[in-house]
C-alpha cells in the first residue's frame, strides 16, 4: 500500500493570498463549493485556512486529514479509484510520451484529465466526491474545519498534482514503477528492400496532409485598390478558423460587430482608436470579454454571494474598500470588477472618465485586488 505523506501546517497567510492558481487546484475548489450548503461556514473556513490554525496534513489514499484546534480531528475522504480504473488511466498516460513528463514537471495536462474521463477513470473531484468528517459539535456539511482542510489542501495540490493521485489510490512511486514495466509497443523495421520496392512499381500519390498542417501564406501580388496586408491577414485568419472548425467541429457564432473586434486584436489591422478598448477586452477575454466592456446583465443570487463572500476572505483582518453595486459591476474606487458570463470577473480601471480592460480574468474577485 502507497505510504501516506505528511505536510507541516501552513502559517497564517497574508490578507488577499489566494487558494488554488492552478486550474486542477481550483476544480477542487469548486467541487468543495458545489458541495457545500452553508456558505457562511464556508467564508469561516477561508478564514480558518488562512490563519493557520490547523495542524499537520496528511494525505493518503482515499483521504486528507488533520487536527484542528489541537481538539477536533478533521477528515476529508475521496473515492479511490479501482484497480481496473488505474490500468485504463495508466494506458491514457502511457499513450503519449509527454503527459509522464508533464506529471513529473509538477503539471497536470489538459488532455490527460480529458482522456481520463473518456476511458471512464474520474481523476478531478464532482460535486459530492469529497465526504467531510469532523469530531467537532457543527453539522455544517462541510464544517468550518473540513472546510479550512480543503482550501489548504488546494495549495499542496498546486505545488504537486501527484498529491490529487495520491488521493485517488496510488502515489507517484507506485505510478512510475507500473509505466516501467509496462513493456513499448514493437516497431516494424524501417526501410524496405531495394529489390521490393522496385517489384512494386510506381506507388500511389500520398493522401493530401492533414487539416493541422502549418498555414502557408500565399504570394500576393499587388494591385490597384487591394490592401495586399490585409488580404494576407484576412486569409491567415479565415485559414485558422477553417482549422478550429475541423479539430473541434463548431465554432462559435461571432456578430460583424465581434468578428471585426477579432480581427482587429488578432491581426492589427489598422488602428481605429474607437476599437482601442474593445480589442483590449477581446484580448484579455475573447468574446466574453468583449462582453464584459459593452453590456451590463444582472447575474443569478447565488453567483453574486458566492463572490461577495470570496471578496471579503481576501481582506481578513483588515476593512475592504467600499463597493458599489451594480448588476454585474462592482466598483472600488478606481478599479471596477465585472462579472462576464462565463462565471469569471474581468478587472477595468478609469482612464479618462472612461472604463478600460485592465487585465485577464479570475474566478476569485478577490484575486484582481492588491
Amino acid at each position: 500500500m502507497t505510504d501516506a505523506r505528511g505536510f507541516a501546517a501552513f502559517p497564517p497567510q497574508r490578507a488577499g493570498a489566494r487558494f488554488a492558481t492552478s486550474w486542477w487546484g481550483r476544480a477542487w475548489i469548486q467541487a468543495l463549493e458545489d458541495t457545500s450548503l452553508d456558505h457562511g461556514l464556508l467564508r469561516k473556513g477561508r478564514a480558518y485556512a488562512k490563519t493557520g490554525q490547523l495542524g499537520p496534513i496528511t494525505v493518503s489514499p482515499g483521504r486528507i486529514a488533520a487536527v484542528a484546534e489541537s481538539e477536533y480531528d478533521v477528515v476529508v475522504r475521496v473515492e479511490q479509484l479501482t484497480d481496473a480504473a488505474w490500468e485504463r488511466f495508466l494506458d491514457q498516460v502511457a499513450a503519449k510520451a509527454g503527459h509522464i513528463a508533464a506529471l513529473l514537471d509538477r503539471d497536470m495536462p489538459h488532455d490527460l484529465v480529458e482522456a481520463a474521463e473518456d476511458a471512464a477513470v474520474p481523476l478531478l473531484p464532482a460535486v459530492g466526491d469529497l465526504e467531510p468528517e469532523c469530531s467537532c459539535p457543527d453539522w455544517g456539511h462541510p464544517c468550518q474545519h473540513a472546510a479550512a482542510l480543503c482550501y489548504q489542501a488546494s495549495w499542496l495540490l498546486d505545488a504537486d498534482p501527484f498529491m490529487l493521485l495520491l488521493m485517488r489510490g496510488r502515489g507517484e512511486r507506485d505510478l512510475i514503477d507500473a509505466l516501467q514495466e509496462r513493456e513499448a509497443p514493437a516497431v516494424e523495421p524501417s526501410g524496405v528492400p531495394v529489390a521490393r520496392a522496385y517489384a512494386a512499381g510506381v506507388p500511389p500519390l500520398p493522401e493530401p496532409p492533414p487539416y493541422d498542417a502549418g498555414y502557408r501564406a500565399p504570394a500576393l501580388e499587388p494591385a490597384p485598390g487591394v490592401d495586399v496586408a490585409a488580404l494576407a491577414a484576412l486569409a491567415a485568419s479565415a485559414a485558422a478558423r477553417a482549422r478550429e472548425l475541423l479539430l473541434h467541429g463548431e465554432l462559435p457564432e461571432l456578430t460583424e460587430h465581434q468578428d471585426h473586434v477579432r480581427l482587429a486584436a488578432e491581426h492589427d489591422l489598422g488602428r481605429d482608436d474607437r476599437l482601442a478598448p474593445a480589442v483590449q477586452a477581446w484580448r484579455y477575454g475573447g468574446a466574453d470579454g468583449l462582453d464584459a466592456l459593452e453590456r451590463a446583465w444582472t447575474p443569478p443570487r447565488r453567483d453574486l454571494a458566492r463572490a461577495q463572500a470570496l471578496l471579503e476572505s481576501g481582506w481578513e483582518g483588515e476593512h475592504p474598500p467600499p463597493l458599489e453595486a451594480w448588476r454585474n459591476r462592482w466598483t472600488l474606487g478606481p478599479l471596477q470588477l465585472r462579472y462576464g458570463r462565463d462565471g469569471r470577473w474581468y478587472p477595468f480601471t478609469l482612464r479618462e472618465g472612461e472604463w478600460w480592460p485592465a487585465g485577464p480574468p479570475e474566478r476569485d474577485p478577490s484575486a484582481l485586488i492588491g
